[in-house]
């Protein structure tokens, strides 16, 4: 049976019960006062429950309290949330002696509060685990098993396929397969392989690509590169890939890319209009060249430029590399290929979440190096699609633009694209972001 990712629906969990322990804290706050005072709501209680709130949610997310291990495991979620409370009622305490504010603070009211906010807390906890059991089954993780001729494995809520449905022998030759494997593989939290000795490598390799945490079940370490060993159910399993980056990474990376999308989209609107309206005129032929791209998780994607090219003269498939003086190139295709205004509309891209501002160049299907198609050079060519593709990325601010006319032009690149990856962070976004604004503003800066 299909399982659908589960990452979305964890994130309204997840706010689903900080929303849940906001309002049972500033609950029980109101409640602590009226039963100890006789007054609803008693403002000294309810001035301590705003105070004591923000401290209790910054401790609460350090102590995993919102992660998939609460939601899977009952007695985890309760013991964390317990942890949670204890530790902040301790930093209030020492705020307070600190402060010296102890003669306005009253520890009957705090002690009674905690002890509501752990009931409710508790209760919560145990009626959603509940009833995520029964619409969600054991687990709210997605996990694919894909049996390719290894031994039979059972993880209860997973996904099971057979590798009878794939071409994995042929898989690095054709962008048509990774595309239906990384469109299954997408969104799931573990992917596990059983498959026979001699297929292990290539499995390890489209995982990596995929860009999720990869896993194959093995009696004998192999050559896989592997992260890890670990033992589930009396079976050993290879980690061979890391996944994604992390949930919090994401919304980040996600934040700041429509943070710049959105605003260059407004100011930029009237360049885009007339650079359309030339582009029209000048041979009556469709604004844009749309082109299939591989992207995230190995997965093609219709990526926009503005055409440069005479109509019917574009290449789908980018088997031939722009030349300085191509003639299939227009007047205005000129100008806008030299000022990288063609590339504009793929910020529609990076709104459709396709792409991002900063990550690996999305390539041509057909691109070449020298005469070998771009997967043909190297074997971990595919592996630099484990990020979203950029609009701009390491290896254009090293000055690895333009064609590849030798298999080592593409060597620099990928090697520039697979250092991004594992070496992700924000801080290297933005310096990335701002040396591509000096490259453009000063062409010979790099």
């Amino acid at each position: 049976m299909s399982r659908p990712a589960m990452e979305g629906r964890r994130i309204q969990l997840y706010l689903l019960m900080l929303l849940a322990d906001t309002l049972i804290l500033l609950g029980s706050f109101i409640a602590a006062g009226g039963l100890y005072r006789n007054q609803w709501p008693h403002e000294l209680a309810m001035a301590m429950g705003w105070a004591f709130l923000p401290i209790f949610l910054v401790i609460a997310v350090h102590q995993r309290c919102y992660s998939i291990r609460a939601l899977d495991e009952i007695r985890y979620a309760i013991g964390q949330v317990g942890v949670a409370l204890i530790l902040s009622a301790m930093l209030c305490m020492v705020m307070i002696f600190y402060a010296k504010a102890a003669s306005e603070f009253s520890r009957v009211m705090l002690s009674l509060a905690l002890i509501l906010a752990f009931s409710g807390m508790a209760l919560f906890r145990a009626g959603l685990h509940y009833g995520m059991r029964r619409v969600y089954g054991p687990s709210v993780s997605s996990v694919l098993v894909v049996m390719d001729g290894g031994p039979k494995v059972d993880f209860r809520g997973a996904q099971v396929v057979h590798a009878e449905d794939f071409d994995i022998s042929g898989v690095h030759t054709s962008p048509d397969s990774l595309d239906r494997i990384g469109r299954l593989m997408r969104g799931m939290d573990r992917v596990v392989v059983s498959c026979a000795v001699d297929r292990r490598s290539q499995w390890a390799s489209v995982m990596r690509g995929a860009g999720v945490r990869g896993e194959v079940i093995s009696n004998a370490l192999q050559e896989l590169g592997a992260i890890a060993l670990e033992r589930e159910g009396g079976q050993s399993f290879l980690v061979v890939s890391t996944g994604p980056l992390a949930l919090h990474a994401r919304i980040i990376k996600r934040v700041m890319d429509l943070a710049i999308t959105i605003p260059a989209l407004i100011v930029l609107s009237p360049v885009m209009l007339l650079v359309a309206l030339l582009i029209k005129l000048e041979d009556g032929g469709p604004v844009f060249f749309v082109q299939q791209r591989m992207g995230a998780h190995n997965c093609l994607f219709d990526m926009l430029k503005f055409r440069s090219m005479r109509h019917g003269k574009g290449d789908r498939r980018g088997a031939r590399s722009t030349s300085r003086d191509d003639d299939r190139v227009t007047r205005i295709g000129a100008f806008i290929r030299k000022t990288s205004i063609d590339e504009l509309p793929q910020l529609f891209n990076v709104l459709r979440s396709e792409m991002s501002i900063v990550g690996p160049r999305p390539h041509a299907l057909g691109s070449q190096a020298g005469e070998k198609l771009f997967w043909e050079v190297h074997r971990d060519y595919w592996q630099r699609h484990a990020l979203k593709p950029g609009l701009t990325g390491l290896a254009q601010i090293r000055g690895h633009r333009g064609a590849t006319e030798t298999e080592d032009h593409l060597k620099d690149r990928l090697e520039a694209d697979l250092e991004y990856i594992r070496n992700w962070s924000i801080w290297r976004d933005v310096t990335i972001i701002f040396a591509t604004a000096r490259v453009l503003v000063h062409p010979n800066a790099y």
